[in-house]
């Protein structure tokens, strides 16, 4: 095979053509412009392939991008809004980080995305599931509808939820050719199938009755959500950071894959629904192979954290660019403490797993901090929360008496719910400590992260990308964009019986121009 089948920039952008040898009886590839032997003849040729052109070109038309990659929602503004802006202008899709984020917080940064983006770029926000404080789904959900967000992800639900049906079928309507219009595009990020059953299918009968009873929903827009799927774009999510059930990409989609197409064909071409694959992409093979499942789009998250534009400190940024494959663990979340929820996180250099771990073991086993042995009250206030558990007290006592005073109702009656509350000060603290780059704090850092990170930093290990100062987050995506090119031309060629070597199956980072 010409040695030029290798050079990556033209083995996917020029024609490709497979030639046989009679002579050697062995088939071969060239690039378009190359010569080949006059005994030899042409057998077929592969037209040109463009970044552009992976994933649904229906999915790049309905939101005017240039590629089918999306930019993940990462909470409390990490995915932010230079990242938002710089995604849409690069021809990809942005989700912002509105999860932790107060209500002003989430509409000011609206406001500056707007003013970002002049020409009708497409952009959207996340509505992350609130199970201590379901108003704020709904206040949220109700932000999102008056600002004219035209496009959400919700994340972490494991129901059907108001605050979803509300958005997604708020202005829906039927027009007079009888097809159904539906101005909001309701992406739903899950990891599996049970969850997915529910919003492929119409939302409960009960649920969207209360909302036309509350004006919520015109008796249309009821109407219209009783015969139509809840979910339009289903984001498949494999082992990623943050909530996950860390299961393999190559297992779960195509259960879920199934899932889909069974609803499309119940529903019909007028309920078209799209889906996507995130969790664990950090490399061009992992991309092309997610498309090649069948993915209308893709979803980073993980290794946008350490990208120029991420709303989180540069001490962070860099601890990120050292992460390997294995540097991961699971350790109790924040919003789900009781319920023994974990998120995925960063486990090089910090404590915070272990501590988390720790606290959770206490939770667990004792009914309140009074039955906790004092030499255990002494260390988390001397190595864990660095203050008197009193003043740790007096924070969340000030805390929720302006967010939710029936938790400190709920505190007053059940001592291990203070306890809760008190132990959830220090998860929510610690991921507000690597955003803000507290020194004092870095082996407390809780960084959501997934092993995506770790096959990135090896891959982009030696190349321009291997600084954080280069990552923006247009050379990530182009770069796993161009490089999944390379890998699904080395196997078309490999398929078409065409032998092709391991090193065609390689790409490695340079700079491209946006």
């Amino acid at each position: 095979m010409p040695s030029a089948i290798f050079d990556t920039t033209r083995l996917f952008r020029n024609p490709a053509r497979i030639v046989f040898d009679p002579e050697k009886g062995c088939v071969s590839a060239t690039i378009s412009q190359d010569s080949f032997p006059e005994h030899c003849r042409i057998i077929g040729t592969l037209p040109g392939l463009y970044p552009e052109w992976l994933g649904s070109r229906a999915f790049v038309q309905t939101h005017n991008l240039r590629f089918a990659y999306v930019v993940g929602e990462m909470a409390r503004g990490i995915a932010s809004v230079q990242m938002v802006v710089a995604a849409a202008k690069s021809g990809l899709m942005g989700f912002y980080g509105a999860g932790g984020q107060s209500i002003e917080t989430i509409e000011r940064s609206i406001c500056e995305i707007e003013a970002g983006l002049s020409q009708g770029q497409s952009w959207g926000c996340n509505l992350i599931h609130s199970p201590h404080d379901p108003r704020m789904e709904l206040e949220l959900a109700s932000l999102l509808l008056a600002r004219r967000v035209r496009r959400v992800c919700a994340s972490a639900f494991m129901s059907v939820e108001p605050s979803i049906v509300h958005y997604a079928f708020s202005g829906a309507r039927r027009l007079a050719s009888g097809a159904i219009e539906r101005p909001n595009h309701l992406f739903v990020k899950l990891s599996r199938p049970e969850v997915a059953a529910q919003f492929l299918m119409p939302a409960p009968e009960a649920l969207v009755r209360n909302l036309v009873e509350k004006g919520a929903l015109t008796p249309e827009e009821g109407k219209i959500a009783s015969v139509s799927p809840v979910a339009q774009y289903v984001t498949v999510e494999a082992d990623s950071g943050g909530h996950t059930d860390n299961r393999p990409l190559q297992s779960l989609f195509p259960i879920i894959f199934r899932q889909v197409q069974e609803a499309a064909a119940q529903f019909g071409p007028e309920h078209a629904i799209m889906i996507g694959a995130a969790g664990g992409l950090g490399t061009p093979a992992a991309v092309a192979a997610a498309y090649l499942l069948g993915a209308d789009y893709v979803v980073t998250g993980s290794i946008n954290q350490s990208a120029v534009e991420a709303g989180i400190s540069p001490r962070a940024k860099v601890i990120l660019s050292q992460a390997g494959l294995a540097d991961c663990t699971m350790a109790p979340s924040a919003d789900m403490f009781e319920l023994g929820v974990k998120v995925q996180v960063l486990r090089k250099g910090t404590f915070f797993p272990q501590r988390a771990a720790k606290l959770y073991e206490l939770y667990t086993n004792h009914t309140s901090l009074d039955k906790i042995p004092l030499t255990e009250i002494q260390k988390l206030e001397k190595e864990v929360f660095r203050k008197p558990i009193e003043q740790i007290w007096q924070e969340c006592a000030e805390f929720f008496t302006r967010k939710d005073p029936e938790e400190l109702r709920r505190a007053e009656s059940d001592p291990r719910h203070k306890m809760a509350l008190i132990f959830r000060w220090y998860l929510g603290s610690s991921s507000h400590w690597p955003i803000k780059g507290e020194g004092d704090r870095v082996m407390d850092y809780q960084i959501w992260c997934g092993p995506a990170m770790g096959s990135f930093n090896d891959w982009v290990a030696g190349s321009f990308l291997e600084k954080p100062e280069a990552r923006t987050v247009a050379q990530i995506g182009l770069n796993l964009l161009e490089g999944a090119c390379v890998f699904v031309r080395a196997g078309q060629l490999r398929t078409y019986g065409v032998p092709v070597p391991q090193q065609a199956f390689s790409f490695r980072p340079r700079p491209l121009r946006t």
